[in-house]
C-alpha cells in the first residue's frame, strides 16, 4: 500500500481542527499563522506537538477512510480512537467548513455502526459564522449519545 500524502490538503492547519501552535490558536475562521492555503512556510521547523504528532484519520497507515474522503475533497478531517467511553474508542469527525456533507456523514455513521465505534461530529451553529466552539452532536448508543450531551451542556470537552 502506497502512504497517502497530505498535499495539496491543508485543512488541519487551516483552522478547522483545533490546536495551538507555539502559541497561536488555531480554529475555525482563525488558520495557522505559518498556513500558507498550500503547505506551510516553515515545515522544517513545525514543531513536534501538534504538528507532526498530528493524526489525520485519512493518512494513518491502513486508514479504513477510502480515497475520497481526503479532507480537502470529502470536506471533514476524521480523527480516530480520540477518546475512549466504556472501554469502546471514540472517533471525532470535524468539518472542512460550516458543516460535514451529507455523503460523508452518512459513511462516518455507517463505519460508527459496523465498527460499534461511537463518533462524535461537529458543526458550526446555523447563523454563518464560523465560531471557535462547535456543536458536538454524538452518534452511537442512546447512553453515550446522553453522556456526552450532559458534559457538552456543562461545558466540558470529552477530548483535547
Amino acid at each position: 500500500m502506497t502512504k497517502r500524502q497530505c498535499q495539496p490538503c491543508t485543512a488541519c492547519c487551516d483552522g478547522w481542527v483545533q490546536m495551538n501552535i507555539r502559541g497561536a490558536d488555531v480554529y475555525p475562521g482563525c488558520a495557522c499563522p505559518h498556513s500558507t492555503g498550500k503547505g506551510c512556510n516553515d515545515y522544517a521547523n513545525r514543531p513536534i506537538d501538534p504538528c507532526d504528532n498530528f493524526n489525520c484519520g485519512w493518512v494513518i497507515p491502513n486508514s479504513p477512510l477510502p480515497e475520497w474522503m481526503k479532507p480537502c475533497d470529502a470536506k471533514v478531517v476524521v480523527l480516530f480512537n480520540k477518546f475512549q467511553w466504556q472501554g469502546l474508542p471514540v472517533d471525532l469527525a470535524t468539518p472542512v467548513g460550516k458543516r460535514i456533507p451529507p455523503r460523508a456523514l452518512n459513511w462516518l455513521k455507517q463505519f460508527a455502526e459496523q465498527q460499534g465505534r461511537p463518533l462524535v461530529y461537529l458543526e458550526q451553529d446555523g447563523d454563518g459564522k464560523l465560531r471557535r466552539e462547535q456543536q458536538a452532536i454524538a452518534y452511537g448508543p442512546p447512553a453515550f449519545q446522553q453522556e456526552v450531551a450532559a458534559k457538552m451542556a456543562q461545558g466540558q470537552r470529552l477530548w483535547v
